[in-house]
């Protein structure tokens, strides 16, 4: 096959891009498929007549390449089979805490279940290849390891326990089960009970349990700011800076030079301010904003600006600087601990729009009609200087409580900038009016702040108020990131755009049927509900009692937003296309989007949508060389990225709250039922905002039947039921560190129902001997001697369970201590086989 580029589908790509094009990975595919046997990679090479020594390296890595992405296996007999030939599933492995798991197919097809047995090969995250070895008892599709393609961690963090002598490690991460042997000899010193980071060395075989080498000595269980060192490791945030980074950021001068200044828009006379947070370091985006005259007919409206730091300027393509930015994709806010994205030399400093220096921005100047509607907008290169670092609670009592005392004393410190200020709120009225005409989802949710006291403890937790300058900020950056997706396609550039599918066909009908039992109905049309459908429902349920419960269903029925180059809209936003623009120092995305934006403005392109001051063009491959391929594999590293940061800040905040909650064992609280489950309830304890689970064996005695249409648990024989949202008393039984959970028990709540709603009789399950209960007091003894066993099993496990955790839960092993000698007996070990002895590797 010597003339292997004429039949290459992809024969033009592969020469656009190499020098020495090779066969393109869907010509090998094709070719091994049309061969009818697998082949070893010399057949390979004398098939389609590669001769040099290049060609052959070349071809090499394409294998290994394919091998690793799951599109060939390299068999026993040392040739390349295509997977799909082999009836083998590639996708990646979510374990689960109860050991067992499942691999989840990249095709997305049904998912294949994982005994333990082969959950003890993999890790949660790896990437591997399986084959179908049946159906389980439920009728799901069983799998069998056939072949790990890539490991999803190197390392593994954990506590550090001793047995017999032999160290061992249990992760952190509740889905990696297995225990890892530490080599001997390679401990650090570790004591038992310690945080240690462990590199893992020989990986799980069907013989041998995982084993590696402890590399770092973490810290004591339960020291102050332990939980988020744990969670940088546990989640595999880059948090350390690599020296090629940390040169770049120091080569940095530490204010703006003047040669920078040139050749940009000079703003520096407008008065510009930065509204944020108390605690804010980094300040992203300012904001200006002025009323357009009246004295031409259709005129009036506004003018904003919106200043963005132009992290682009010194973040160069291809640098230090960049590629840890990529690796990095988001800045991690941890409570009262920010893991940056970017070194402080620019994140806080070069880059941030402080007060009273000249910074570099890319602005985007927007014109609005006096109804909110964008009729103009601009991008360019700009130099400002901020006339004020104010917080949102100054705003607010300068804006909404200007008689009070505190807003009094602002508005004499910032007179200068208010007559600004109230523009912007001006305009943030018009653009609320515009929202709710566009039709964009409110959802109302309730966010919490921890406040430490000593030592990194609690001291509270408080729910964080919305006041009109969150509000008016949110609008400015929706307005700046809408034109910026306009920008986008008026200019044909392939970008990253923020997208956020409509509910999913399957939890639509979830949702309604939830509805129809209140009788309420969501609005269908053609291609399913809107955004404004769902917003309708919100104005038509305020008021109701339920409110809440009906709200938390509607949103559990979204999808989660991402980053991809196909625009699909902005379905909770009810916006066709958006992006985003407005924090290039802590999301990487942004900082695409904006070198995407500066290599219009550096070229000779004719457009009304950038303003130039004479800067130097630029070739776009300087600024901007990505595809859609490469901005395909951004948005899925940035989507990952930003669901990273969210896991590791929740898991520290579980740990944060477990913390919290391990002095009040015994105390009682009431709490809202915040979820329903075939296993218990959720329940949120009012104004402490902890969530905890009342398992099904800490209610009261009593066989409890689910109904997930209802969200509700349902006592057979008493009738009391339990739906999402309502009001009960729990006690606090056991607050487990190491899990993050925290168990409560039912004191009182739910309600009495009556007819079909209470379980009765029609829907109850059949008795075992097919009869049913006619009502003769004799059926009642017969029916009250079957339960009384179950419900003195019941609250004799509460009473140990309550007992246990009074007593600091010493009867109870934590995973990862060491663990009781079992009996000896079969029936003792998982799957009833021989026990694993840990035997180190030497």
């Amino acid at each position: 096959m010597a003339d292997w580029q004429s039949l290459d589908p992809e024969a033009a790509r592969e020469a656009e891009k190499y020098d020495n094009p090779i066969p393109s990975r869907e010509l090998i595919l094709q070719h091994l498929s049309e061969r009818g046997s697998p082949a070893a990679r010399e057949q390979l090479v004398e098939e389609f007549g590669l001769s040099s020594e290049e060609d052959i390296e070349a071809l090499r890595r394409r294998l290994r390449a394919m091998e690793r992405d799951g599109q060939l296996i390299y068999t026993r007999r040392g040739t390349y089979a295509p997977v799909d030939k082999l009836d083998l599933v590639c996708g990646r492995i979510s374990g689960h805490r109860d050991g067992f798991g499942f691999l989840i197919p990249d095709d997305g097809s049904d998912d294949l279940f994982l005994s333990p047995a082969q959950m003890r090969l993999v890790f949660d995250g790896d990437r591997a290849l399986a084959r179908v070895a049946g159906l389980d008892r439920r009728g799901r599709r069983e799998g069998a390891i056939v072949e790990v393609i890539s490991r999803a961690h190197e390392t593994i963090v954990g506590r550090y326990q001793e047995e017999s002598g032999i160290g061992f490690v249990m992760a952190d991460n509740p889905k990696i089960q297995q225990e890892v042997l530490v080599t001997p000899g390679r401990s650090m010193d570790a004591k038992p009970g310690q945080f240690v980071e462990i590199k893992i060395t020989h990986w799980p075989t069907q013989r041998f349990q995982p084993q590696g080498d402890v590399v770092e000595v973490i810290g004591n269980y339960m020291a102050p700011g332990m939980e988020i060192d744990v969670a940088l490791r546990s989640f595999d945030i880059p948090h350390v800076w690599p020296e090629a980074v940390k040169r770049e950021a120091s080569k940095l001068k530490p204010e703006v030079e003047e040669k920078d200044k040139q050749k940009r828009v000079d703003l520096r006379h407008l008065p510009f301010v930065t509204i944020d947070g108390e605690d804010a370091r980094d300040f992203d985006d300012a904001v200006y904003c002025e009323k357009l005259s009246n004295w031409k007919l259709f005129s009036g409206g506004f003018r904003l600006y919106v200043a963005i730091a132009d992290v682009s300027h010194y973040v160069k393509v291809g640098s230090a600087l960049d590629q840890e930015a990529e690796v990095r994709g988001t800045s991690v806010y941890f409570p009262e601990r920010v893991v940056p994205m970017l070194p402080e030399e620019l994140s806080n400093g070069l880059c941030s729009l402080n007060p009273h220096v000249d910074r570099l921005a890319m602005v985007c100047e927007i014109t609005l009609s006096k109804s909110g509607k964008m009729t103009d907008y601009q991008f360019y290169e700009a130099v400002i200087h901020s006339h004020a670092r104010l917080t949102y609670n100054k705003v607010s009592s300068m804006l909404e409580q200007p008689s009070s005392a505190d807003g009094k004393r602002l508005v004499d410190e910032y007179r200068d900038v208010l007559p600004h200020l109230k523009q912007l709120h001006a305009l943030y009225k018009v653009l609320l009016k515009a929202r709710h005409t566009r039709g964009a989802i409110d959802f109302e949710t309730q966010e919490t702040r921890i406040v430490f006291g000593a030592e990194r403890k609690i001291a509270a937790i408080k729910p964080t108020e919305r006041n009109d300058a969150h509000k008016l900020i949110e609008e400015c950056m929706l307005c700046a990131n809408v034109a910026t997706a306009r920008f986008l396609q008026d200019h044909d550039l392939p970008g990253l755009y923020r997208v956020h599918d409509g509910p999913p066909l399957e939890r639509q009908e979830k949702l309604r049927a939830f509805l129809g039992e209140l009788g309420l109905t969501l609005h269908k049309g053609k291609e399913g509900p809107t955004p404004k459908d769902y917003q309708a429902l919100l104005e038509q349920i305020q008021g109701r009692p339920d409110f809440h419960v009906i709200q938390t269903v509607m949103l559990r029925s979204l999808s989660q937003a991402v980053y991809s180059p196909d625009n699909n809209g902005h379905f909770g936003l009810n916006y066709e296309a958006y992006a985003h623009f407005t924090s290039p120092i802590r999301r990487y995305p942004d900082l695409l989007i904006h070198r995407a934006i500066r290599s219009v403005i550096r070229s000779r392109r004719e457009t009304s949508h950038v303003r130039r001051e004479g800067a130097t063009s630029m070739p776009k491959a300087r600024i901007y060389p990505y595809d859609e391929a490469a901005l395909e594999q951004l948005g899925e590293q940035c989507s990952m990225t930003e669901r990273r940061a969210d896991e590791a800040t929740r898991d520290v905040v579980n740990w944060l709250k477990c913390e919290f909650m391990k002095d009040r064992v015994g105390e009682t609280f009431p709490g809202v039922i915040t979820a329903v489950t075939g296993f218990g309830l959720f329940v949120e304890l009012t104004d402490i905002y902890v969530e905890g689970l009342v398992h099904v064996t800490a209610m009261p005695g009593d066989y409890y039947h689910f109904d997930p249409l209802h969200h509700r648990l349902s006592g057979e024989r008493s009738g009391r039921s339990f739906r999402l949202g309502d009001s009960v008393e729990v006690r606090v039984m056991r607050v487990d560190l190491d899990e993050r959970k925290i168990d409560f028990e039912l004191i009182s709540g739910g309600s009495k129902s009556s007819g079909r709603d209470s379980g009765s009789e029609e829907n109850r399950p059949p008795r075992k001997d097919g009869r049913t209960k006619k009502g003769g007091d004799k059926a009642a003894g017969s029916r009250k001697e079957e339960v009384s066993p179950e419900v003195r099993k019941s609250r004799e496990l509460k009473k140990a369970l309550l007992s246990d955790a009074k007593s600091g839960g010493a009867k109870k092993p934590k995973r990862g201590s060491a663990k009781p000698k079992a009996s000896g007996k079969a029936s003792d070990k998982p799957d009833g086989g021989a026990s694993r002895k840990r035997k180190a590797k030497p």
